[in-house]
């Protein structure tokens, strides 16, 4: 499955922590903010929210574009720390 990241963070130290937590999962930085993974595992996907959820706080925000999965574009994301999933079907 193919994964993106973009991320707003709300301090640069912030940037710097998330950034270290998706290279970790295998991400790719391709521009400013932004990093891609063409071959993340879905159970890997949650343990990354978890992990990007402890490194975030009120002022970041971060989406999450995973394709496909069920046939369909999901976004997820999180703003002022709630997480919101959206489906697209394709």
């Amino acid at each position: 499955m193919f994964v993106a990241v973009a991320l707003d963070a709300g301090s640069e130290e912030r940037f710097e922590e998330v950034g270290g937590v998706l290279e970790q999962y295998g991400f790719k930085k391709v521009q400013a903010g932004l990093w891609e993974s063409p071959s993340i595992m879905e159970k890997y996907l949650s343990r990354l929210k978890r992990d990007i959820d402890r490194k975030t706080d009120f002022y970041d925000k971060l989406r999450i574009y995973q394709y496909p999965l069920e046939g369909t574009l999901i976004i997820t994301s999180l703003k002022r720390k709630r997480w919101k999933r959206t489906k697209l079907k394709i």
